[in-house]
């Protein structure tokens, strides 16, 4: 939605609010209208009467069809197209509904049926034309806003020596082309005289000459032209083509900045001038514009919105006028109109302003369509054929040289093609889904997928096989006073420090050989020894890769997300590549979003602070036009950006910045608002 449709529907309202203090104040003053009619309805009446009296009713059903039909609070769409629009007027059928006069025809009884008729036409009439002032509205806004777009690109152009230079070569088969029709003309106008000339002499030899010899003729005319034209265009031997399509281009520029002018100018001019009626604060009605001394008031304003209308659809393509002659022209007409003693017969009823409508809607909205078509295809940027037909011709004249390539290497494409097939989905496996499935794993505790250094019964086995040995070793080799067998206690002392790594009798064993290491050796304690302390180096090792294995348990998790994080990252950035190819890059990251939408607010602030203060500080219809346009972007990013609470806060932050009536000062002070309070969406 834009600011078009909140107004549209506004005004709207506020018809329907006019419509129902109507009502209520025609039943307050003939309160007893109801029991009339009853009277009316039991006394006898003719069968014409009846029939008469249905007609009504049934043209009266008809209108509050097409009013409810028409109305923006009670259908889907805010804004009805043409074609509906110009529909529901001629299924009205208001040109049925009247005299040759163009006033209501109320039959035989002329009453409050009648009134009430007349009242529902002048609510149809007043809603068509609150659509038709949308339907301009949008029209004039769509039209003006990729006017900026089009003189960036001619700015560039004049800004950039290559910029420039292609566009010579861009634009030369047209000068080319130009430039020989302009010959051949030439050289066939000579001819014409020359064949005038001789035609009334009745020269023989001119009759009898051959072929050969009016081609010479004829290609000596052609030379003659050249000659002269060259001669008598003395700038094309001063300027460059490079210098004329600079001039051209800035011609365009200039061209295009009068259209967005005069646009934003008619924009102006209808959002301040249209269907402006004597409104409260709050939106409604005033009793006064309600009152039935001056009811002709509403009526007045949608009549004179219509008129300005078909002012402005009729001046606002004459570039030869400046904006302010053009405003000019069009309050002209306006008062011209309106200031008729005797109003005309399409100012004064609804049915003169149906077909006014009618011929706005279908004639003169696509014929200004086609006028600004016509301009923008004229003072544009030049067509894609005209940019493109370069690079175009290179690869169609390097087609088949392309396509020898292509048949001479088809085999090795089809293999490249199948290696990256394969490879994808390698990756695809490999990195995405067995991670993925990993992952699970390890969510799940599944054992298969539990992290592992050396297995479950290899650190137990070794430590009872430590244990043995030291407990035989101790057993074959008792280390007491006595020298006798360990008994039973002893034997599991051995074995409650043997568990705690105390190893205390090998050692002793081992510090006692190594004082005769040959004869420890000769007697095997020595060697013993030695291996036992090996077992136990080992076990002490599988200790330390036992610690490691938990400690890689606890953060499995972490480590199978570290492991697909590549592949998801790779994924990401390929499907992001492959969406800004196939949707013309119209993929944006948030961070161009919010830059795009600081430029129209820089641009409002520029349109502001350039602004000269007129009619009690306000702007002047082309800088209200401009601003228009530009909260209409802005608005239309920020619905991508803000969130839906905060938009809506935005929205009220819109209506006080397009209010003309606040002045630049509060506008200004606005747009300072909105930085501060936006600014982390801004930023």
């Amino acid at each position: 939605m834009s600011f078009v449709v909140d107004h549209v529907q506004r005004i709207d309202s506020q018809l329907d609010r006019l419509q129902l203090s109507r009502y209520q104040q025609s039943l307050s003053e003939s309160p007893d209208l109801q029991t009339t009619s009853e009277d009316t309805r039991d006394s006898s009446e003719s069968s014409e009467s009846e029939v008469e009296n249905g007609h009504l009713l049934e043209r009266i059903v008809k209108l509050q069809a097409a009013i409810k039909a028409i109305s923006t609070l009670s259908s889907a769409r805010a804004a009805l197209p043409t074609d509906a629009l110009l529909g529901l007027l001629e299924g009205a059928e208001l040109l049925h509904t009247s005299d040759g006069s163009g006033q209501g025809n109320p039959g035989p009884n002329p009453g409050s049926s009648s009134a009430q008729e007349l009242d529902l036409q002048w609510l149809l009439v007043s809603k068509a034309a609150t659509q038709a002032y949308g339907l301009v509205l949008n029209l004039l806004l769509d039209q003006t806003i990729p006017l900026s777009s089009d003189i960036y690109y001619w700015n560039e152009v004049l800004g950039s020596t290559r910029w420039t230079g292609l566009y010579t070569i861009q634009t030369s088969p047209i000068r080319l082309w130009v430039w020989t029709t302009d010959i051949y003309q030439d050289a066939r106008n000579k001819i014409q005289q020359v064949n005038s000339t001789t035609e009334g002499a009745e020269d023989a030899d001119v009759k009898t000459s051959s072929l050969s010899e009016r081609w010479r003729r004829f290609y000596g005319l052609v030379k003659e032209s050249v000659r002269e034209r060259s001669l008598s265009d003395v700038q094309s031997k001063i300027m460059t083509p490079f210098t004329r399509c600079q001039m051209d281009a800035k011609a365009k520029v200039k061209h295009l900045k009068r259209l967005r002018e005069m646009s934003a100018s008619g924009l102006g001019v209808l959002m301040d001038e249209g269907m402006m009626f004597d409104a409260k604060d709050d939106g409604s009605i005033s009793s006064k514009a309600a009152s039935s001394d001056d009811s002709e008031e509403w009526k007045m304003v949608v009549s004179k919105s219509v008129t300005l209308m078909e002012s402005i659809l009729r001046h606002i393509t004459a570039l030869e006028m400046r904006p302010a002659d053009f405003e000019e022209t069009v309050f002209m007409n306006v008062d011209e109109e309106n200031g008729h003693s005797q109003p005309s017969e399409d100012s004064s009823t609804p049915v003169g302003l149906a077909l006014r409508l009618q011929q706005i809607l279908d004639k003169q909205v696509p014929g200004h369509m086609a006028a600004s078509e016509r301009l923008v295809a004229d003072y544009g940027r030049p067509s894609r054929l005209v940019r493109y037909w370069l690079p175009g011709l290179v690869l169609f004249l390097s087609s088949s040289t392309i396509l020898r390539i292509l048949l001479n290497r088809r085999a090795e494409i089809r293999q490249w093609i199948e290696d990256l097939g394969a490879t994808t989905i390698d990756f695809w496996y490999n990195w995405v889904v067995e991670p993925v499935k990993k992952v699970i794993g390890t969510i799940r505790h599944d054992k298969d997928s539990e992290i592992a250094l050396m297995s479950r019964e290899s650190l137990q086995g070794d430590k009872a096989s430590l244990e043995r040995m030291v407990v035989d070793f101790a057993i074959d080799n008792p280390n007491n006073e006595s020298g006798t067998r360990l008994t039973e206690a002893e034997i599991a002392e051995v074995r409650v420090k043997v568990k705690e790594g105390d190893l205390t009798p090998v050692l002793r064993a081992y510090e006692k050989d190594l004082k005769k290491p040959i004869w420890g050796t000769l007697r095997g304690d020595f060697i013993r020894a030695l291996l036992i302390q090996i077992q136990k180096t080992k076990v002490d090792v599988e200790v330390a890769l036992g610690g490691i294995d938990n400690l890689l348990k606890s953060q499995e998790l972490v480590f199978g997300f570290v492991g697909l994080t590549p592949g998801i990252l790779v994924c990401l950035g390929t499907g992001r590549w492959l969406s800004g190819i196939f949707s013309g890059r119209r993929y944006r990251s948030q961070s161009e979003r919010q830059t795009s939408m600081i430029r129209p607010l820089r641009n409002i602030d520029r349109i502001l602070s350039a602004a000269t203060p007129a009619n009690n500080g306000m702007l002047s219809y082309k800088e209200h036009g401009l601003l228009l346009c530009e909260v209409h972007v802005l608005r239309q990013r920020a619905h991508r950006i803000l969130p839906g609470a905060i938009y809506n806060e935005f929205l009220e932050e819109i209506h006080d910045l397009v209010d003309l009536r606040t002045g630049i000062d509060r506008q200004t002070r606005v747009v300072d608002r909105i930085r501060w309070a936006y600014s982390r969406w801004l930023s």
